[in-house]
């Protein structure tokens, strides 16, 4: 069993995590080298890294949500959906709802979209909506429809 961090180890696991997240959506915001998306794989890894060592369940389904959706903007189905359905299940597990199992499931359509899994990406876009629709947040739930008004099947069956 691993060791409980300080306080102090704590809170640079909280800083390193929160600014690494930061730095990811600094780079998927602009247009990027090769260099910059693979800084942006390593950024999205090291910070649910860190929120593996001190976050709560929502942290750690929220920082895999950003690792696959860093997978999917950068083309590569498999890590993307990878990550997708450890996002989903984390929320599963955990009971979590609301905005982070929204998003996983958002997660999972973008995916199968660039997968071209066309019958899962309906199938998880009708989910995200489903459990979207239920988001308390307004700015949160025009957020997520937002999003998957961006997901488009790239090829597939």
């Amino acid at each position: 069993m691993a060791r409980k961090p300080t306080t102090a180890e704590r809170k640079w696991h909280r800083k390193m995590a929160v600014g690494l997240f930061n730095e990811v959506w600094r780079l998927l915001e602009k247009s990027r080298s090769p260099a910059e998306d693979e800084r942006m794989i390593h950024a999205a890894h090291a910070s649910r890294f860190h929120w593996g060592e001190v976050g709560t369940a929502v942290n750690r389904a929220i920082g895999d949500w950003q690792i696959s959706h860093v997978y999917a903007i950068l083309g590569r189905p498999e890590p993307a959906t990878y990550h997708a359905v450890r996002s989903l299940a984390t929320c599963k597990l955990n009971g979590i709802e609301d905005f982070p199992l929204a998003f996983a499931y958002e997660a999972l359509a973008r995916a199968d979209a660039v997968a071209g899994r066309k019958r899962d990406l309906r199938t998880h876009l009708a989910l995200a909506r489903e459990v979207g629709s239920k988001i308390k947040d307004k700015e949160d739930r025009e957020l997520l429809f937002r999003d998957l008004k961006s997901i488009r099947p790239t090829r597939g069956r």
